[in-house]
């Protein structure tokens, strides 16, 4: 349950503007945490800023924070509005935000 969780807070922390499969695919780095309107201490929470999602064409993604790894599976919606990873059969939505 603890990887679970530790893929769900990194994937609500990654901050995603509606793009396309195309756009996400590679490995992104959490620089950035901000929740309900308030930024939050990667460091401090994680005990690392090796904060990593790897999002691979064939629909494979995979969570780093430090040596720790986590892997699921990753989907966009038709209209990228949507991101979907799904974790052991448990799937975990995220609303893409639109560039401002």
């Amino acid at each position: 349950m603890k990887k679970i969780f530790l893929i769900l807070i990194c994937i609500i922390g990654f901050s995603v503007n509606a793009q396309t499969s195309k756009e996400l695919i590679g490995k992104w780095q959490l620089v950035k945490w901000t929740k309900k309107g308030k930024e939050k201490n990667i460091q401090e929470y994680y005990k690392t800023d090796q904060v990593y999602q790897v999002f691979k064409e064939n629909g494979d993604f995979e969570s780093l924070v430090g040596d720790e790894s986590h892997k699921a599976k990753w989907k966009l919606s038709k209209d990228n509005s949507e991101l979907t990873i799904i974790v052991v059969l448990m799937p975990i939505n995220v609303s893409l935000q639109n560039p401002r």
